[in-house]
C-alpha cells in the first residue's frame, strides 16, 4: 500500500470523529472572513467616520484570532491522542516517527486547507448579511453589497497559515516525545479516576461554594455604598473576580463529586441503571476537566454578561434618548425656535409646543438621601438644580412650602438615593427657605443641559418660583440656559421629515433632537453589541464543540460497558435514558454556573449601561441556552450511535 492510498484510507477512516471539528474550523474562517471583510468594504467607511469603529473591529479581530487558535489547537490535541494507538501501530511495522509525522501533516493539509478553502467561499457569501445586520443594528442608512476583498482574503490565509503551523508543531512535538508504550496507553491516561471521595475533596467541595457565594454576594453590595473609594471599589472587583473563579475551579474539583456523593449515599447504594450511567460519570469525570470547565464557564459568563450588558445600552436607547431630551425637538433660542416653528408650519406638520422658564438654585438635601453622605455623587447639603415652576407643567400643582422632584436618572438613584418625603431647603443668593419634600416623579421635563446630566428638576408654585428669580445666584446660572423651548410632533410619521428641517436651524448643535439622540445612542452600543455578540457567538460554537469532543471520547471510552450492560439485558432505551441525564450534567452544569455568574455580574451594574434590564438579559441567556443545548443533542445522538454498535 502506498502512503497517498493509506492517507486517503484514514482520512475515510476517521472522517466520522472528524466532522464536527471540520464544520467547526469552516465555521471559524467563514465568521472570520466575514468579519475581517468588514474591515475593507467601502460601505463601512460611513460606520468608521460616525461612531469610530475602525480600532473596535481590528481588536475585535484579533480577539477573533485567539478564540479560534485556542480551539483549533485543544481540538487538534483531543484527536491526535485518538490517534495515539494507530501512530503507535505504525511505528511497530517499522515506519520513522519523520514519516508518520509526514503521513498526518499530508492528512491535516486536505482536511485543513480545504475546510479554509469552503470557509472562505461561505464567509463571502455571508459578507452581504452581515453587513446588513450591522447597518440595521447601528442604524446606518446605507448600501450594502456583495463586495470580495482580496486584502480581507490574505489577511485570512496568513493567520489561519500560522495556526497550522502550531498545529503542525504541536504534533510533532507529541510524536517525538512519546514511546511506543505511552503511546498505547495515551487514550486511558486522559481521565484521572477517582476511586473514593476523600474528606480533603470534601472541603474543597465547600469551599468551591463558599467561594462562590460570598462573589456574589459582595457583586450585590458593590455599588451600595459600602466601598467608599476608587482603591475600594477595585479591591472589591477583584475579589470577586478571584473568588469566583477559584471557587467555579473548586465547584468541579470537588463540589459537583461531594453532592453527587450525597446522592449516591442518600439511596443507600441501589442506583438504577440511568443513575448509574449519570452520577458516575459526574463523580468520576468532571474533576479530571475541572481546568477545562472553568475556562469554559468563565468565559461564557464573561460572554453572556458582556453582551446582555450592551444590549442593555441598545435596547434603553430610546429611554436613555428620552431622560436627556425632554421632547421631539429641545431648543434653548427664542429666535431658532421660532424660525423651526415656521419651517413646520410651511410645511404642513402639526405640532405642539411649550415653553418652560428656568433658573438654577443650591438644594440642602441632607434630610432626604439614603446612605453615607460621603460617598454619593454630589454634595448633597449644597446641590445645585434645576427649578421651575408648576404653573408651566401640564398635570402638577405644588401647593405653598412644598417642591416635587422629577425626571432622576437610574444611576444617580444608585449613588443618591432619595426617601418618599423629607424636609429639604432651598437656598437663593440671600435667602434659604425650608420646603416639604413630597417625592419624586419619573418624567423627564428638562433636557440634561439643564439638570447636570441627569439630576431631578424641583418643581415649586409660582410665587416661590418668581422670589428665587428675583434672587437668584448670578454664579449657578452661569452656562446654563434659561429657557426650554419644547416641541412635540402630532405625528410620529412626519419625524424624519421634521428631523431634516430641525437640522437646517440646529448650524450651532445647541439645541437638541430626540431621533439623533436616540440614533446616537444605537449607534454608539450598535457596534459595541455587534462585535460582542460575534465574538460570544464564535465562543459558544468553539466551546460547544470542545464539550462535543470530551463526551466523543468518553462514550468511545464507555463503549466496552455499554456491551456488558446489554449482554445483561439492559435495552438501548436504557442505556440512551442514562445517557440523556448525563449529558444534562456535562453541558447542564456549566452552562447553569455561567448563566449565575453573568446574572450577578449584570445585576451588579446594569444601571451604568441602560435603563431596562430584566428584557434584555432574559433574551440574550434563552439564546445563549438554546444554541448551547444543540451541543448536547448532538452528544446525545453520538452516544446512541455507540450504543447501537455497541453489541
Amino acid at each position: 500500500m502506498s502512503i497517498n492510498q493509506l492517507i486517503f484510507r484514514n482520512l475515510k477512516k476517521n472522517i466520522r470523529n472528524y466532522y464536527l471539528y471540520v464544520f467547526a474550523l469552516i465555521f471559524s474562517v467563514a465568521l472570520y472572513f466575514a468579519f475581517v471583510t468588514l474591515q475593507y468594504d467601502p460601505a463601512i467607511d460611513e460606520v468608521k467616520a460616525s461612531i469610530k469603529g475602525a480600532a473596535a473591529l481590528k481588536a475585535a479581530s484579533i480577539l477573533l484570532v485567539a478564540v479560534v487558535a485556542v480551539f483549533v489547537l485543544y481540538a487538534n490535541t483531543i484527536f491526535i491522542k485518538r490517534r495515539s494507538k494507530e501512530i503507535g501501530l505504525f511505528q511497530l511495522i517499522g515506519m520513522r516517527k519523520q514519516k508518520i509525522f509526514r503521513i498526518l501533516s499530508l492528512e491535516n493539509v486536505m482536511l485543513y486547507f480545504g475546510s479554509l478553502v469552503i470557509g472562505v467561499f461561505a464567509g463571502f457569501s455571508i459578507s452581504k448579511l452581515v453587513l446588513m445586520t450591522l447597518f440595521k443594528i447601528v442604524d446606518v442608512q446605507a448600501e450594502a453589497k456583495l463586495n470580495f476583498s482580496g486584502q480581507a482574503l490574505v489577511q485570512t490565509v496568513i493567520v489561519f497559515c500560522g495556526i497550522y503551523l502550531l498545529v503542525m508543531v504541536m504534533n510533532y512535538a507529541f510524536i517525538k516525545k512519546q514511546s511506543i508504550l505511552s503511546l498505547f496507553k495515551a487514550t486511558s491516561a486522559t481521565e484521572d479516576k477517582v476511586k473514593r471521595i476523600s474528606v480533603f475533596q470534601m472541603i474543597i467541595g465547600l469551599l468551591g461554594i463558599l467561594f462562590i457565594l460570598s462573589g456574589y454576594y459582595i457583586s450585590t453590595e458593590l455599588f451600595s455604598g459600602k466601598f467608599k473609594t476608587i482603591d475600594e471599589l477595585f479591591y472589591a472587583m477583584s475579589f470577586i473576580l478571584g473568588t469566583v473563579i477559584i471557587g467555579t475551579y473548586l465547584f468541579y474539583k470537588g463540589s459537583v463529586s461531594f453532592v453527587s456523593n450525597i446522592i449516591r449515599k442518600s439511596k443507600g447504594g441501589y442506583l438504577n441503571i440511568y443513575e448509574v450511567l449519570s452520577l458516575s460519570s459526574i463523580m468520576f469525570r468532571l474533576k479530571s476537566n475541572a481546568l477545562l470547565l472553568t475556562i469554559i464557564t468563565t468565559v461564557s459568563a464573561l460572554a453572556i454578561g458582556l453582551l446582555s450588558l450592551c444590549y442593555i445600552s441598545y435596547y434603553s436607547a430610546e429611554k436613555t434618548a428620552e431622560q436627556n431630551v425632554a421632547a421631539d425637538f429641545a431648543m434653548t433660542n427664542q429666535k431658532d425656535a421660532k424660525r423651526f416653528e415656521q419651517l413646520l408650519d410651511e410645511n404642513n406638520i402639526s405640532y405642539s409646543k411649550k415653553e418652560i422658564h428656568v433658573i438654577q438654585a443650591s438644594f440642602n438635601l441632607e434630610q432626604v438621601v439614603q446612605g453615607d453622605p460621603e460617598n454619593m455623587a454630589g454634595d448633597p447639603g449644597k446641590l445645585p438644580l434645576a427649578v421651575v415652576s408648576d404653573a408651566e407643567i401640564d398635570g402638577i400643582d405644588v401647593l405653598k412650602g412644598d417642591v416635587i422632584f422629577s425626571g432622576y436618572t437610574d444611576l444617580l438613584q444608585k449613588f443618591m438615593a432619595l426617601k418618599e418625603t423629607g424636609a429639604v431647603k432651598v437656598k437663593s443668593r440671600n435667602e434659604t427657605i425650608p420646603l416639604n419634600y413630597l417625592g419624586l416623579r419619573k418624567e423627564s421635563l428638562l433636557s440634561f443641559n439643564f439638570t447636570s446630566g441627569g439630576l431631578p428638576v424641583a418643581v415649586v408654585d409660582d410665587a416661590l418660583f418668581k422670589r428665587l428669580s428675583r434672587d437668584k445666584d448670578p454664579k449657578l446660572q452661569q452656562k446654563k440656559p434659561s429657557l426650554f423651548y419644547g416641541i412635540n410632533l402630532k405625528d410620529e410619521d412626519q419625524l424624519q421629515q421634521a428631523n431634516e428641517l430641525f437640522a437646517t436651524v440646529n448650524q450651532s448643535d445647541q439645541h437638541l433632537s430626540l431621533l439623533d439622540a436616540s440614533t446616537a445612542q444605537k449607534s454608539l452600543f450598535g457596534l459595541t453589541m455587534f462585535i460582542v455578540g460575534f465574538l460570544g457567538l464564535t465562543f459558544l460554537i468553539t466551546s460547544g464543540c470542545i464539550l462535543y469532543f470530551k463526551q466523543m471520547d468518553e462514550s468511545e471510552d464507555e463503549k466496552p460497558n455499554y456491551t456488558i450492560l446489554r449482554k445483561l439485558g439492559f435495552t438501548r432505551g436504557d442505556l440512551l435514558k442514562g445517557i440523556r441525564i448525563k449529558q444534562m450534567y456535562n453541558f447542564g452544569i456549566p452552562l447553569v454556573i455561567g448563566l449565575f455568574h453573568s446574572y450577578f455580574a449584570v445585576q451588579s451594574g446594569w444601571f451604568l449601561f441602560g435603563a431596562e434590564v430584566r428584557t434584555p438579559m432574559i433574551i440574550v441567556m434563552v439564546l445563549y441556552t438554546a444554541l448551547y443545548s444543540i451541543f448536547g443533542l448532538l452528544s446525545v445522538l453520538y452516544g446512541k450511535k455507540v450504543i447501537k454498535s455497541a453489541l
